[in-house]
């Protein structure tokens, strides 16, 4: 039966009050580029997608961890820019955009997930969150009123693997003394979460607005309009 659900985090129960290439953009004026919000987001599309896993791993000091952490980001956004112009200084604005991104303010909380979340545990559910994000997720959490839900949290630069990495969902299923089949992952991207899920055995939910209101399932893959028609998704699917 169904006793652990993980969610993702960003895209799933919280996303950027602005879109992120207009953000790049934005602050990036203040430095000497002048490129356009599309320009920038398909410049970061290019980049991210084409970036290694955000995922560094255990046996590392915290100090370390802060530092790959940020440099990964650093390559990633430089990347983003390619071909865009030249900064004033580079350094000074990747700075102050890591800040403005770890800031929870500059975050928009589903307003449903609260409520789901607080219902889910009171009906004896335990939650977890697998996320491709880094020590920044834990002060947005904190400031949104989420980290409470989550007794465990995995975070893909502290266990050393990325979703879609199988390892991931193992490393989350341990800390819940949980098997693949009593477990559900809960998030918005088909290729990260869903495939990353099911390759570990674990059913998932796959968060898409334009899924319309009928409840699709298949093969322990439910396609949901909203948070909140995750409820009657979590009664539908087969647990073994």
């Amino acid at each position: 039966m169904l006793r652990v659900i993980f969610f993702d985090a960003a895209g799933t129960l919280f996303e950027p009050a602005e879109p992120v290439g207009a953000t790049y953009a934005r602050i990036a004026r203040q430095y000497g580029i002048t490129a356009s919000d599309e320009a920038v987001s398909a410049g970061f599309r290019s980049a991210f997608h084409g970036a290694a896993g955000l995922a560094f791993g255990p046996n590392r000091d915290a100090h370390e961890l802060r530092d790959l952490e940020y440099r990964w980001w650093r390559e990633l956004v430089a990347k983003s820019f390619a071909g865009l112009g030249n900064f004033t200084d580079f350094d000074a604005y990747f700075a102050e955009l890591f800040v403005y991104f770890g800031d929870p303010e500059h975050w928009r909380l589903d307003p449903a997930a609260p409520t789901l979340l607080g219902y889910l545990s009171d009906r004896g559910f335990e939650l977890g969150m697998i996320s491709n994000f880094d020590f920044r997720l834990y002060h947005i959490l904190d400031g949104l009123g989420l980290r409470r839900y989550f007794p465990t949290i995995t975070i893909s630069s502290e266990a050393g693997y990325a979703k879609p990495s199988r390892e991931i969902f193992e490393i989350a299923l341990r800390k819940h003394h949980a098997t693949a089949g009593e477990a559900l992952h809960v998030g918005d991207a088909e290729h990260l979460d869903v495939e990353g899920a099911r390759g570990a055995g674990l059913a998932a939910a796959l968060l898409d607005p334009a899924a319309g209101q009928a409840l699709s399932i298949h093969d322990r893959v439910a396609r949901i309009f909203s948070l909140e028609a995750l409820i009657e998704a979590a009664r539908q699917i087969p647990f073994p």
